[in-house]
Formats: structure tokens, C-alpha cells, sequence
């Protein structure tokens, strides 16, 4: 899988994640760690990413200027890395259907209570 976690997402979530999302970037390791939502959604399809945050505003980028890069929207408000990680793998059917579809340009992942 190849996504691309967004800056308000801590990079350790990189080492919380199992093997199969060895692939996946954060963007303070591609050289975007201050850059614009239009900067890094423009990163992330020219480089074959799915954009993974909390930030409504990467649903709107996809609204005006379509996929890719597909969104997956973590509408939890603020969660640890540990929480996000739980989450992520929690639905990782759900994330590689997602990938794999044509239709769906979001996911939005919500925090069962």
C-alpha cells in the first residue's frame, strides 16, 4: 500500500505499522513538511500516494480537482500514533478495497466508540 500521511499525523506511525504498508511515506520524509495541502495533494498524485489525515480540507482538494490522489479521511479528531495504527489495521480490508476501486476517491475512517 502506498500511502502518504499527512503532517499533522506523527512520522513514528511509520514504525507502528505492519509490513504490508512498508511503502508508505509521511511528508516530512519526501521534503514536504511545511508545504502547502495543495503542495503535498499535487505530490501525492504524481507519485502514486493516497493522502491519509485528519484535514477536511485534502475531501475538499478531492472535490475540486478529483483523483487521484485518493483521501483517506481519519474524521476522529486528534488520535495517538497508537490509536491511528489500531485504526489503519483495524480496516485494512476496507483500505485495499478502497485502493483498488475506481469509484471511490474517499474513505472516511471514523473511531468506533
Amino acid at each position: 500500500m502506498t500511502l502518504l500521511f499527512d503532517q499533522n499525523i506523527s512520522p513514528r506511525i511509520l514504525r507502528a505499522l505492519p509490513p504490508e504498508f512498508s511503502n508508505c511515506q509521511q511528508v516530512r520524509f519526501v521534503g514536504l513538511e511545511n508545504s502547502s495541502d495543495f503542495e503535498i495533494f499535487q505530490y501525492a498524485r504524481d507519485n502514486h500516494f493516497a493522502i491519509v489525515t485528519f484535514d477536511s480540507d485534502f475531501v475538499d482538494l478531492n472535490a475540486m480537482h478529483g483523483a487521484p490522489p485518493k483521501v483517506i479521511y481519519l474524521n476522529t479528531g486528534n488520535l495517538t500514533t497508537k490509536n491511528i495504527s489500531e485504526l489503519i489495521i483495524s480496516n485494512i480490508l476496507r483500505i485495499t478495497h478502497y485502493l483498488g476501486s475506481e469509484s471511490d476517491d474517499i474513505l472516511e475512517l471514523i473511531k468506533a466508540s
